[in-house]
């Protein structure tokens, strides 16, 4: 069964919430960043992409990079800006986007979870996306951002959680998206020790719903720190722990992940459309053409869309993996037709999220950056969930969840 525990978290002081509040690191680049961040000094940005306050070509990897957020961190507390609450709570973080409401809960979860599988996986890290995010952690002793969890929605939990809500929240803040973000503070010392017990007793399994890299950092660098001090996971210490806002399984929404190509590795059109037919029905659209359902693509490509039909036999649905559209745009069309076949690694291919629209695939591949765009259904939760039951791996960008948490609402000290 699973662990979470409450904790101390550090956080804004009310009035200077909307200042802190930021995307999370890896949804923005560095020039976003600099440009939102732009006269406001408290932005967290200055913690979680210090890069902003280096000269852009700047290595981005440099240790003074990673003690940059660190004392930018360090000012916010000294200044008063951010005060770390007296008691051991949880914390209910309620987020709307568009009429859609998911409601989680803030705590932290064990480093050994990770090891021992209770927090499942689904995709590979890459190891300098990894490596980075362990020397924030290493260089502060803080975990800056929670990574995004779901779990079995239990009843008596979602019960509790309502109850909670009933309390005036700490923030209410509607972010320039148009995003309203809610935070209560759970310090009754019953609802605290309930949500413990519930979890222990009733959540077999906590899923990785984004932030692979994140809970990679937290983990690997708790263990180390505790191996530093000679600790054990029983002595208490906050190494032991990283941060995390769990959500119920059926309170998530997954969008689009979709893939753009510069080139047609030395195909013409019709040649490159007559390699798509051995595999795929292929309609010429008059308009945009969004995915509605399992097996279709939308294809976009000189001026053009296409509706591209999975023939039987290019997928196995009997297979978690080999069932998704992902695998298959992958076996059918990108390693065959492409020649790309690391996704990971080929330079080739760049991945959008949905949620930017149709029309930044058709951007990129007008501009002449990109020469084709694949428009693909979102996968589900219980695909997520089967796969990761199975100890199986999903290829890579294929979850995007929204809405996206804000980042600088709580953080986690590890040196506690």
């Amino acid at each position: 069964m699973s662990v979470l525990v409450p904790f101390k978290a550090i956080r804004p002081k009310a009035e200077h919430v909307t200042e802190i509040a930021s995307r999370p690191y890896d949804v923005l680049s560095d020039v976003e960043a600099k440009a939102e961040s732009e006269g406001n000094p408290l932005s967290f940005y200055h913690v979680i992409k210090p890069e902003i306050d280096f000269p852009l070509d700047h290595d981005h990897y440099a240790p003074e990079i990673y003690q940059k957020g660190a004392d930018n961190f360090q000012k916010l507390v000294n200044e008063g800006v951010m005060l770390k609450d007296e008691t051991a709570n949880f914390y209910i973080y309620q987020i709307i986007m568009n009429g859609h409401k998911q409601t989680g809960l803030v705590g932290c979860c064990a480093i050994d979870d990770y090891f021992n599988n209770v927090i499942k996986k689904h995709e590979l890290t890459r190891p300098d996306k990894e490596e980075d995010r362990k020397n924030h952690v290493r260089y502060s002793k803080l975990n800056y951002e929670p990574v995004f969890f779901s779990y079995p929605h239990v009843d008596d939990v979602d019960a509790l959680v309502e109850e909670e809500k009933k309390k005036d929240p700490v923030y209410d803040i509607t972010t320039q998206d148009g995003v309203q973000h809610t935070l209560w503070v759970v310090d009754n010392i019953d609802a605290v020790g309930q949500i413990e017990q519930l979890f222990e007793a009733k959540v077999p399994s906590i899923y990785i719903a984004d932030g692979h890299h994140r809970t990679a950092a937290g983990a690997l660098v708790g263990k180390e720190i505790r191996e530093q001090e000679g600790g054990n996971s029983d002595d208490g210490k906050r190494y032991n722990y990283f941060m995390a806002v769990l959500f119920p399984d059926n309170q998530l929404k997954i969008i689009d992940y979709n893939r753009v190509v510069k080139d047609l590795n030395g195909l013409g059109k019709e040649d490159f459309i007559a390699r798509l037919e051995t595999s795929f029905e292929v309609e010429k659209k008059s308009d945009s053409y969004k995915p509605e359902g399992l097996h279709s693509f939308g294809m976009y490509m000189n001026g053009e869309w296409y509706k591209l039909t999975a023939k039987n036999g290019t997928y196995d649905d009997s297979d978690p993996v080999g069932v998704l559209d992902v695998t298959i745009l992958s076996k059918q069309v990108l390693e065959p037709v492409l020649g790309i076949k690391d996704l990971r690694t080929d330079k080739r291919i760049e991945f959008v999220g949905g949620i930017r629209g149709l029309g930044e695939l058709e951007k990129r591949v007008d501009s002449g950056e990109m020469e084709v765009a694949f428009a693909l259904y979102p996968v589900s939760i219980q695909q997520l969930i089967d796969i990761s039951d199975n100890d199986m791996i999903m290829p890579p960008k294929v979850t995007w969840f929204e809405p996206k948490l804000r980042s600088g609402l709580f953080v986690h000290d590890l040196a506690e």
